[in-house]
C-alpha cells in the first residue's frame, strides 16, 4: 500500500476514533445519599480480572476484638493485660498492646437482604435499623453504611455519619429478586471497609438482616468469611426467619457470626427485632482489643488459629474471631 494512501486511512480514521471515544460513560460518582451497586454479579469476561483480583494486605501485628462476659452474659469490663492469655496455634503469645475500644471510631456495614423472601417484615426491620444506628452512632466519631442486596448487592448510601441520610436510604429500600448474601459480605469488606487504614484504627462491625438463603451469589461463603476476617470485621447476623424450625440458612448466620467473634439473633417475632438490634448496640459499648506480633510470623497465606482466655477464671466468657490468614510475601 502507498505511503500517502496509509496517511490518508489513518486521518480518516481519527474522527471515528474520537466518537467512539466520547461515547463511552464516565466513571459514576457517588455521594452519601445515593446508590450505586457493588461489582456485579455476572461480570463480563473482560471485568473478571479485575474482579478477582486478590485482597492484599499486610500482618505484621493481628488485633483481636472481643468480647467478655460472665456465665449470665452480663458484660466484664474491668479486665487488664494481665489478666488474658493468647495463644497462635496452640503456641504462647505476648500481648504487646491492650484497650478498651469504646473510644475507637466505628464502623458499622448495615447489610439488608432485600430479598422476597422477607418481604411480610420488611418495614419493621428498616424502623428497628434505624433505631438501632441512632443509638450506636455517635456524632462526629463513628460511620455507617447502607447496603441492599438481592439478586445483586447495592449500595444505598456510602459511609456517613448522617443518620438522615442514612435512614432515609434505609426507608427508601424495596423487597424483590433472589439474594447474594457471600458477595454482598465480600464486596462490603472489599471494597468499602477496608479503605479505612490502618484497620486496628477502627472498629469494624458488620450487621446483617437476612433468612442467610444464599442464591446467587458467585462468590462463596468461605471466600465471603475470608474477607471478613481480613478486614478485622465482626459479624452479627439477625435471621428473618419466624418458622420456628432451624433452616440451613440459619446455620449460615450463625457460622459467620462464630467465626469473627460476632453473635446470632433469631427473633421469631417482629417485636424481639428492637431488642436484637439492641444487644448489638450494648455490645459494641463493652468491647476489649488486643494486638501481638506473631511469633512465628508466617507469610505463606495459611491460616493461623488464635484462642484468647481469661488467666484463672473459668467463669468468663471470650468471645473473639477465631484465626485469621497469614500475609503472602511480596503481595501488594
Amino acid at each position: 500500500m502507498p505511503t500517502q494512501f496509509r496517511l490518508l486511512l489513518h486521518f480518516a480514521l481519527i474522527p471515528a476514533v474520537l466518537g467512539v471515544l466520547m461515547a463511552l460513560p464516565l466513571p459514576a460518582q457517588t455521594a452519601p445519599g445515593s446508590t450505586a451497586a457493588l461489582p456485579p454479579a455476572t461480570p463480563p469476561p473482560a471485568a473478571q480480572e479485575t474482579i478477582d483480583t486478590p485482597f492484599t494486605y499486610d500482618v505484621t501485628r493481628v488485633n483481636v476484638l472481643f468480647t467478655v462476659t460472665d456465665k449470665r452474659g452480663r458484660f466484664v469490663t474491668d479486665l487488664t493485660k494481665n489478666d488474658f492469655q493468647v495463644f497462635e496455634n496452640k503456641k504462647p503469645q505476648s500481648i504487646l498492646e491492650f484497650t478498651a475500644e469504646s473510644d475507637l471510631p466505628l464502623r458499622i456495614a448495615i447489610l439488608v437482604d432485600t430479598s422476597n423472601s422477607i418481604r411480610e417484615r420488611f418495614r419493621f426491620e428498616q424502623e428497628a435499623a434505624i433505631q438501632f444506628l441512632s443509638k450506636a452512632l455517635r456524632p462526629g466519631q463513628d460511620h455507617a453504611i447502607i447496603v441492599g442486596f438481592d439478586s445483586v448487592p447495592q449500595i444505598q448510601t456510602e459511609l456517613t455519619g448522617d443518620l438522615e441520610v442514612l435512614s432515609k436510604s434505609l426507608r427508601d429500600m424495596r423487597p424483590g429478586g433472589g439474594t447474594s448474601l457471600y458477595d454482598a459480605i465480600f464486596y462490603t469488606c472489599r471494597d468499602r471497609l477496608a479503605k479505612d487504614q490502618p484497620l486496628y484504627k477502627f472498629r469494624h462491625a458488620m450487621v446483617i438482616l437476612s433468612d442467610g438463603d444464599d442464591t446467587q451469589s458467585l462468590k462463596t461463603r468461605d471466600q465471603a468469611l475470608e474477607l471478613a476476617q481480613k478486614t478485622d470485621v465482626v459479624i452479627y447476623t439477625i435471621s428473618t426467619n419466624i418458622s420456628r424450625m432451624t433452616t440451613p440458612g440459619d446455620k449460615v448466620l450463625r457460622y459467620f457470626a462464630e467465626e469473627t467473634g460476632g453473635l446470632s439473633f433469631f427473633p421469631f417475632k417482629v417485636e424481639d427485632l428492637e431488642q436484637s438490634f439492641e444487644n448489638i448496640a450494648n455490645e459494641l459499648r463493652h468491647q476489649y482489643n488486643i494486638y501481638y506480633r506473631p511469633e512465628p510470623l508466617r507469610t505463606d497465606g495459611s491460616y493461623q488459629s488464635i484462642d484468647l482466655r481469661v488467666k484463672d477464671r473459668k467463669n468468663m466468657l471470650v468471645r473473639a474471631r477465631k484465626g485469621y490468614y497469614a500475609p503472602v510475601e511480596g503481595a501488594r
